[in-house]
């Protein structure tokens, strides 16, 4: 835990951040910011600013926009990730994604674990990564433990798109990001995605691209 006067930079970066207007400017691949890792937050920011912060990462997202948004995204080294995803998306698509949708939550200090074996490989973008999608393969339900903005005890099971989507926002408060577990021969750039791999899922693209599916 760190003392007051270790906070302060902090702090007072993120206000100066949140006083430059909205919104936040977020930050692409090659930032060491977004490999670093991010701090677990246990108060950095009082409750004001912590509210404000957390209200900044609302509009960012939805501006840009975005089914979730994590610190590290707009320069803040700390464990804080937004999401929500109103799911626009057609009925086939919704099912075979399991693509529900989620209101606007809070994560603090999230970990994730896998539940079962079972496996999902779909494309997946990112905000750090303008312009380009490919496939990740990752666990298809995943238990969530952390924190929401109020410090009360988050436990969950995600399954389906949100499943992916806690597990994305969460790689990046370890520094991680969705390239690093991508397969690489997959990736396409989002105009190759509205002209050739639009499917529900990405059988079509895995035959055409050369690269295996779980």
């Amino acid at each position: 835990m760190g003392t007051p006067d270790d906070r302060a930079p902090l702090a007072e970066r993120v206000g100066q951040l949140l006083d430059a207007g909205l919104p936040l400017t977020i930050v692409a691949a090659g930032d060491p910011v977004l490999r670093r890792g991010a701090e677990p937050f246990d108060g950095q920011l009082e409750p004001a600013l912590l509210a404000r912060f957390v209200e900044a990462l609302r509009i960012t997202m939805r501006a840009a926009p975005g089914v979730g948004l994590a610190a590290p995204q707009v320069g803040v080294e700390l464990r804080i990730a937004v999401i929500e995803d109103p799911a626009p998306v057609p009925e086939e698509v919704r099912r075979v994604r399991g693509r529900v949708p989620q209101p606007f939550r809070v994560l603090v200090n999230p970990c994730y674990e896998p539940v079962g074996d079972a496996r999902a490989a779909f494309f997946e973008g990112c905000l750090s990564v303008p312009g380009w999608q490919a496939v990740v393969a990752r666990p298809a339900e995943v238990r969530l433990t952390g924190q929401d903005e109020h410090g009360r005890a988050l436990d969950e099971v995600f399954s389906g798109w949100p499943a992916r989507i806690v597990q994305h926002e969460t790689d990046h408060l370890d520094g991680v990001l969705y390239l690093d577990r991508a397969a690489s021969r997959s990736l396409s750039s989002n105009q190759a995605m509205a002209e050739r791999w639009a499917q529900p899922t990405p059988e079509e693209a895995a035959r055409a691209l050369g690269f295996e599916l779980p």
